[in-house]
């Protein structure tokens, strides 16, 4: 498996597709691990070099004492492609990897080829409800929400026809360090970019999930009003659009990359 050591520790990533090949950074939800993305690897690197990673606090990677920041989390991106030397990359990121995307639209889009923020919002949800979670989750850890994360991350009809998908997932979640993932939630829930987001400089594609809880699909358009010139895209799904709707997520993706 391979790492690499960052500033704030060790980061397990994957690399699929030719060396040559333009590079695409996916970047995964919270609670997550990079394999969330296996629905569009080997589409993806039939076209481009596929780098994906878990973010800190998740999967195989390090998970350092918190809180932890957007600000902290975008900058490890930064030094990821800085120690593979990926001078340049298109992003793709989903709910907590949209939001760091839009930070490196904001800070750093001299990396960036094309940006794709999914089931993202410049401000995720209230403070009141992230530190209800967290409440949670160090009371009694994560089987304390993941029932209730499975609700929010998919309708119930996909629940209902994918009992397969449903229980990988169930696991990953279970399996989330705690301090990693609570560390993230404070990143989320102190993170506003309401005021900033019309500073994202790449060209940009937003997709929404038409039946997703956690960023509505007003909170998508949002983005795509705010970002000049920025695409929208709507699928039917809820939060992880890339799962339910795979295909057509797929698609869309490679649409606009190319």
């Amino acid at each position: 498996m391979p790492f690499v050591d960052l500033s704030a520790g060790r980061v397990h990533y994957r690399l699929d597709g030719s060396a040559g090949a333009p590079v695409i950074v996916l970047s995964n939800s919270l609670g997550a691990t990079l394999s969330m993305w296996d629905p569009q690897g080997v589409a993806l690197s039939r076209r481009f070099r596929v780098l994906r990673y878990d973010t800190r606090g998740h999967g195989l990677s390090a998970a350092p004492a918190g809180p932890y920041t957007l600000d902290a989390l975008g900058r490890d991106v930064i030094e990821l492609l800085d120690a593979l030397q990926i001078d340049r990359a298109h992003f793709c990121g989903l709910s907590m990897g949209g939001l760091i995307g839009l930070w490196l639209g904001i800070h750093a889009a001299g990396r960036l080829g094309r940006l794709v923020v999914c089931n993202t919002a410049a401000r995720v949800g209230t403070a009141d409800a992230w530190n209800s979670r967290m409440a949670a989750v160090r009371s009694s850890g994560m089987k304390a929400v993941v029932p209730a994360l499975l609700e929010r991350w998919f309708t119930a009809a996909f629940r209902a026809s994918a009992p397969a998908v449903i229980e990988s997932t169930r696991k990953m979640l279970l399996q989330a360090p705690v301090e990693g993932y609570l560390a993230c939630c404070e990143a989320i829930r102190d993170a506003d970019l309401r005021e900033q987001v019309a500073e994202v400089k790449a060209r940009t594609l937003v997709i929404s999930g038409a039946s997703d809880p956690v960023a509505p699909p007003a909170d998508g358009r949002f983005l795509a009003e705010k970002i000049p010139e920025a695409r929208y895209v709507e699928l039917e799904a809820a939060h992880l659009s890339n799962i339910e709707a795979a295909a057509q997520f797929t698609d869309a993706l490679l649409q606009f990359l190319s």
